[in-house]
């Protein structure tokens, strides 16, 4: 066959090719990384958890370039374009490196079957290896254990969070989930977990396997003061640290999981103490409470959990008082809609429900149907860009609009004012 020119072909055909989406396991991806060649030298640190992992990525990833280092970076899912998975050197990567790394995956997989985050995350490492990078931060996509991420023994792990999502994958407890993602803990290795009481299973599996486990709130602590932070570590202090450019309470202790990684691995990779200030300070991701406009305050959120939900709210809870929220909201209908909902409630006056046209998304009358049973005001839209603009319209100055719910609704949003349609 006629391979793939484009990098927007190359997706059509890895998503023609496999319908199911999500396949765990590692043997597969394991053969086709051996075929490769993909041993990569450098120093790997795996970033898993239910909530927090691009965080904490783009924390890692801001201060090792501060210090210098040449980064790669990968995660998922992206926003508005395939690049954003993958950094190269503090840029994302272009369609024709993209291209060839998928070309060289294609021509080394034969007729083993790959989804298109196995593809994806070869061909990043592949990439990796190729630009020789000196480090590389690798988001697991689902779970840890059976994720294609995990192929590669990681130098240093980090479990951000643990609670439910994916549990038709993952099982349907906090202590099914954290055995999953405890997975990408390594014999001997640092393991990092931004949990202060973590399941049981993942203590367990780190005490048998023989990780090197710091745990927030235990071995890894902040003090967030009005100018700014002290993160304090088993035998390091970092003090007057600068306050953070994400916000909300939550993304302290994403910054010191990202910290205590770099401390663990100061040896291979020192990291001093201005790279790791001038890192934190720079540090961005989109769609984490992010302000894209004021007056009315509009805000774009992926949070689609109740884990994130709940940070969510605490982040809410916290802007000065003000006028209304109106929340632009639309969901995929394998999430828990009901519980994301009913820990929201109370912040905002009025939903703005849209459908989203994917084969997992919740249509309209789907979500509609759980805000009239949580008792919620709400108006039904066709589209989260139809909602986005009500919303729009309908909000003073002194207003706040939310969209969030779903990486999608924050994509189709970002779309929407990229065309100048910001209202």
């Amino acid at each position: 066959m006629n391979l793939p020119s484009t990098l927007e072909s190359w997706l059509d055909y890895l998503e023609s090719r496999n319908r199911e989406t999500i396949v765990l396991g590692l043997d597969r991806v394991a053969l086709v990384r051996d075929r490769l060649g993909l041993q990569p030298s450098f120093p790997l640190i795996a970033v898993g958890g239910t909530n927090g992992k691009g965080s904490v990525c783009a924390y890692l990833e801001s201060m090792l370039t501060a210090a210098g280092y040449r980064v790669g970076c990968y995660t998922s899912p992206h926003l508005l374009r395939y690049n954003e998975r993958v950094h190269l050197d503090a840029r994302t990567a272009t369609d024709t490196e993209l291209c060839a790394a998928l070309e060289a995956v294609e021509g080394a997989r034969g007729d083993i079957q790959l989804t298109y985050f196995e593809q994806g995350t070869l061909a990043a490492m592949w990439l990796f290896q190729d630009a020789a990078v000196d480090v590389a931060v690798l988001e697991v996509g689902m779970g840890g254990r059976l994720d294609a991420v995990n192929a590669w023994d990681a130098d240093c792990a980090v479990v951000t969070s643990v609670d439910l999502d994916h549990q038709q994958f993952l099982g349907d407890t906090r202590e099914a989930i954290g055995f999953e993602k405890a997975g990408i803990f390594r014999s001997g290795r640092p393991a990092i977990c931004g949990e202060n009481a973590p399941p049981h299973s993942l203590l367990a599996h780190a005490a048998e396997i023989g990780a090197a486990l710091q745990c927030f709130g235990v071995d890894i602590r902040v003090d967030v003061g009005e100018s700014g932070w002290t993160c304090r570590l088993a035998e390091h202090v970092y003090a007057a640290l600068p306050r953070l450019a994400m916000p909300g309470r939550h993304q302290y202790a994403n910054a010191a999981c990202a910290l205590a990684a770099l401390q663990s691995l100061h040896e291979r990779l020192p990291v001093n103490i201005k790279a790791m200030r001038a890192g934190l300070a720079l540090a961005r991701q989109p769609g984490r409470f992010q302000v894209v406009g004021r007056q009315p305050l509009r805000l774009l959120d992926v949070a689609h959990n109740p884990h994130a939900a709940r940070a969510l709210a605490a982040s809410l809870a916290d802007l000065p008082p003000g006028g209304r929220v109106f929340a632009v909201f639309a969901m995929l209908a394998d999430k828990d809609v009901a519980a994301v909902v009913q820990t929201l409630r109370p912040f905002i006056h009025l939903w703005h429900a849209a459908g989203l046209d994917l084969p997992r998304g919740l249509d309209a009358a789907g979500i509609g149907l759980i805000l009239q049973a949580g008792d919620c005001a709400f108006v039904s839209h066709v589209s989260v860009r139809e909602a986005w603009l009500a919303a729009c319209l309908q909000a003073g100055p002194a207003d706040t609009i939310l969209a969030f719910g779903s990486f999608h609704t924050v994509a189709e949003v970002m779309s929407e004012m990229t065309s100048g349609n910001q209202l």
